[in-house]
């Protein structure tokens, strides 16, 4: 399924980024920039980013790496 029509990128695309993305640096954070980066394309008007984001979420490689879930939550002794 085409998810972004002005950079014609799918659905599979962007998964595949992402799992490129995640095996390439398993501590990355993925964002959608970095998506059209890796696939070599710009966003353009925008209309796609609700899509987008959900396609992004529903991907095994969005998880947040280990080492950086809660920090907000962790105090640092100093």
């Amino acid at each position: 399924m085409i998810v972004c029509h002005c950079s014609n990128i799918s659905d599979h695309e962007i998964r595949s980024a992402m799992d490129w993305m995640r095996a390439a640096d398993p501590d990355t954070i993925i964002t959608p920039g970095k998506v059209y980066r890796t696939l070599g394309k710009k966003a353009d008007c925008g209309g796609c980013l609700t899509l987008f984001m959900s396609t992004m979420a529903a991907s095994s490689s969005m998880e947040v790496p280990a080492e950086l879930r809660g920090l907000k939550a962790r105090k640092v002794k100093g």
